[in-house]
């Protein structure tokens, strides 16, 4: 039995129990019908729900009675599963019998109302109900019946199972390849091959190293299925090697910019707690390409408007004007990167203005149809957003453009979301195979001593 705001969540959960049939209470009904009205991404899921259920009612045949069920075909252009072992959909067909079990205020009592029905109508066949509701898993609990939360979209089952992007040799590495390995230098850089083993476990990008006294870090270039290629990775620690004056503190942010840095990776993701510096990198290495290497035309920022406390009400002016007090951190990074001494506050001035020209600040509100050509994409507080609004921000690459989606999962403001099923997880997790994308979890802070602890102890 499925609640609304499951339908809400993902109109395609009706097409994703397979074998079992799925139950539709009226209230339900009612309930999508009140809404479906407005812009919202809830309103407009609860539209496409009320065309799915049309589409499976009508392939029935408007003439056959719905009292056995419908057959749960999928509708023509949804490609969600392999099998074809397909249950019925079954809608409440007698009005619960009021004041009988619970109060018939709450939505949320007729819902139950109605499983306690079926159950009595049905003995023998277990039910379960599937809501995103706590409160009402909470109520079926006591009332004996089995409810569980809808998990069908979460990317992994358990957090900490997520790639990470780095993972640490064992220090016996170069003796087990010394019989299948090859180095060679190619453009001075430095490439090794070895033979693959069974439990090697690597991804295209991943990097790897190797702690103690000779500190080795390389990268996954190429993948076969068996043998691989590894390449010594810059050392963007050394002054020499800095990107728009910003030198990496440690091995992770090291590895972000080569990822970062890299023309042929078109999508990274940074994961990172709060100070590990994952918008002054992305910004850093937007700057170096843009402006120095023209690699790109320009740098666009954006981000889910999501507040962290009560909503200051509408803000005036332009798109980019309504988007300044949520880009405070590009702000304050850009204070960063441009701080020199030898400028004097009028040099300052003037290059935070020729910096502020090639920078951007779009709402992600009208981001559907666009396409970015050559542009340096940013898209902070990416752990805000669904896997649906995910998808819609990465279609937007054309030609040459990079896209750079961060975050901090534990930082997640938006209802509904968890660590498993934020879209920021999601690409993670989806893009760890495509040669073309790199991803890191930036472990330490660099903000300050007093940001440290207090992520620590807080």
């Amino acid at each position: 039995m499925l609640d609304t705001n499951v339908l809400m969540h993902d109109p395609t959960a009706l097409f994703k129990f397979e074998e079992h049939d799925v139950f539709i209470p009226m209230m339900v009904l009612e309930e999508l019908d009140n809404g479906k009205k407005g812009h919202s991404e809830a309103s407009r899921n609860a539209r496409q729900v009320s065309r799915f259920l049309n589409e499976i009612i009508e392939a029935h045949g408007n003439g056959n009675t719905i009292d056995e069920g419908v057959r749960l075909v999928q509708p023509k252009g949804l490609q969600l599963r392999a099998n074809e072992s397909v249950g019925r959909l079954l809608f409440q067909l007698k009005p619960v019998e009021v004041g009988k079990r619970f109060g018939t205020v709450l939505p949320d009592n007729q819902i139950l109302g109605s499983i306690l029905q079926l159950i009595e109508d049905h003995p023998g066949v277990p039910v379960v109900l599937v809501s995103k509701d706590i409160n009402l898993r909470i109520k079926a609990s006591i009332c004996g019946v089995k409810a569980e939360d809808y998990e069908n979209d979460r990317a992994i089952d358990d957090f900490n199972l997520l790639f990470t992007g780095a993972t640490e040799l064992s220090a016996d590495f170069w003796d087990q390849h010394e019989g299948s390995l090859r180095s060679w230098t190619e453009k001075g850089r430095t490439f090794y091959e070895v033979r693959r083993r069974d439990d090697d476990g690597w991804y295209p990008n991943q990097f790897l190293y190797m702690p103690g006294a000779e500190e080795v870090e390389m990268k996954v270039a190429r993948l076969d299925d068996e043998r691989a290629v590894l390449q010594i990775v810059d050392d963007f620690r050394a002054p020499q090697h800095q990107v728009w004056g910003i030198n990496a503190r440690n091995r992770e942010q090291n590895f972000a910019f080569n990822a970062l840095m890299d023309p042929e990776i078109d999508f990274v993701t940074l994961l990172g707690t709060a100070g590990t510096g994952k918008t002054l990198l992305a910004l850093a290495a937007g700057l170096t390409q843009t402006m120095d290497i023209q690699r790109y035309r320009e740098i666009i920022m954006t981000r889910a408007t999501v507040s962290v406390g009560e909503d200051i009400g509408f803000l005036p002016g332009t798109e980019e004007e309504k988007m300044t007090p949520w880009m405070g951190a590009l702000t304050d990074n850009l204070e960063v990167l441009t701080h020199t001494e030898d400028h004097g506050s009028w040099g300052r001035g003037a290059t935070n203005e020729l910096l502020a020209s090639r920078i951007k600040i779009r709402s992600m509100n009208f981001m559907r149809g666009r396409t970015f050509l050559n542009r340096w994409v940013i898209v902070d507080e990416a752990q805000n957003l669904t896997p649906k609004q995910m998808k819609t921000l990465i279609t937007r690459a054309g030609p040459g453009t990079k896209i750079i989606c961060m975050g901090n999962v534990e930082q997640i403001d938006t209802p509904y979301l968890t660590e498993t099923t934020s879209g920021l997880t999601y690409a993670v997790d989806r893009f760890k195979n495509w040669a073309h994308s790199a991803h890191i979890t930036l472990r330490r802070g660099e903000r300050s001593r007093l940001a440290d602890y207090a992520s620590e102890v807080l």
